[in-house]
């Protein structure tokens, strides 16, 4: 029995419809969820989202959020999501250098605070790329036009 998977951001429904099993970035490590999961809310730290269906995966990255899940359905709450066929590489690679410099010529903690942020979520995007480039998979939008 599969379970509902609602991905939402501020701009967009990213991803709306039935999984069999997903893996989440937790704040303590990565969350399994299967159908008929416990009742759980929790924040998203920056990382990989896996969502399986019909024996298929899909790979997004997340740059944090919050998650819900509540009898059979999943809620993510996601300050930004990204399927991995989305990402330029090379664009996500230059923001890491562009938040490196940043940290390094930062005139306040703030600053400082801001570039890493800004360093975590460009890393996020750079290794989910990297790595599942060559792992086969199906973008979330796809699976969603098929229906």
């Amino acid at each position: 029995m599969p379970m509902q998977l609602q991905i939402i951001t501020a701009e967009r429904e990213v991803f709306s419809g039935e999984v069999d099993a997903m893996a989440a970035p937790g704040l303590e490590g990565e969350l399994g969820i299967l159908p008929n999961h416990a009742p759980l809310m929790t924040l998203l730290q920056p990382g990989e989202l896996m969502v399986r269906a019909g024996g298929e995966e899909s790979y997004l990255a997340l740059t944090g959020g919050y998650l819900e899940v509540l009898g059979n359905q999943v809620i993510i709450l996601a300050d930004a999501a990204e399927d991995v066929d989305e990402i330029d590489e090379a664009r996500a690679q230059e923001a890491v250098e562009r938040a490196q410099q940043r940290m390094a010529n930062r005139e306040s903690d703030v600053e400082l605070e801001q570039a890493a942020a800004s360093l975590r979520r460009a890393q996020v995007r750079v290794t989910v790329a990297r790595r599942r480039r060559s792992t086969p998979h199906r973008s979330l939008a796809a699976r969603q036009q098929a229906g």
